[in-house]
């Protein structure tokens, strides 16, 4: 059987503050989203076109303390991880949904506190 990958590689703006969370046993998870934007000009009109797609991202552990403590809404981020895909029950409608999800095991901040980009900060890793 063939080799298989799943890698995800995003770099792009948090669209809300993490949440943060104790698991049962103590780990600690963030969860939000980030935005990934493509800009293009149309061909035919000459116009700016732009796209957006939202990315929901899990953290856990050491990542997660370190999201809690400096991500805020609108910061820049470079993301590598997997995708999983997960199950759950609606709380209305009690129907099985999914939800695919970036579960990150590297992280990068692109941006110091007053938005201006710097390319010297050393990534962060999950611990095993």
């Amino acid at each position: 059987m063939a080799a298989s990958v799943n890698k995800v590689i995003l770099v792009g703006n948090l669209g809300k503050d993490p949440v943060c969370r104790n698991s049962d046993s103590g780990t600690l998870f963030a969860n939000f989203s980030v935005a990934t934007t493509e800009r293009w000009t149309d061909r035919d009109s000459g116009e700016q076109r732009e796209h957006t797609d939202w990315h929901q991202i899990v953290m856990r552990g050491r990542l997660a303390e370190i999201a809690q403590q400096f991500l805020r809404k609108g910061s820049s981020v470079y993301l590598e991880g997997s995708l999983r895909t997960r199950k759950y029950a609606d709380q209305n409608t009690g129907e099985d949904r999914f939800v695919t999800e970036v579960h990150v095991d590297e992280m990068q901040m692109l941006g110091n506190p007053n938005g201006s980009r710097d390319g010297h900060q050393q990534p962060a890793q999950q611990q095993p």
